[in-house]
């Protein structure tokens, strides 16, 4: 009697995609948050990262650690971003500032 190999394949579900989006949102997020203005742009992908990686946890991803890690670089991104704007903001009042009063 012959022994036939039986291969499984698995499927990817949603969640782990939406894992995957996470973590590249939040490393894009974290790397554009030093670009001054593109701070902006930081908070956008920050904000999507936190929504994917959440939602990937809910499906019940099989890369939670992806999903993870996309939670924890978005947040981190977000707050490098506010934190980069609030200095951009700072210096260009100052400079408004010294303008008007030369």
């Amino acid at each position: 009697m012959e022994e036939k190999e039986i291969k499984v394949e698995e499927k990817r579900t949603d969640g782990d995609g939406k894992a995957t989006a996470s973590l590249v949102l939040g490393i894009i997020s974290v790397v554009i948050s030093f670009f001054g203005l593109g701070a902006i742009v930081s908070i956008v992908l920050s904000i999507l990262g936190i929504i994917f990686s959440s939602s990937a946890k809910k499906m019940g991803c099989k890369n939670e650690g992806s999903a993870t890690a996309g939670l924890v670089l978005s947040i981190i991104g977000l707050v490098i971003s506010l934190f980069m704007l609030l200095i951009v903001g700072l210096v260009l009042g100052a400079l408004g500032l010294a303008i008007f009063t030369c």
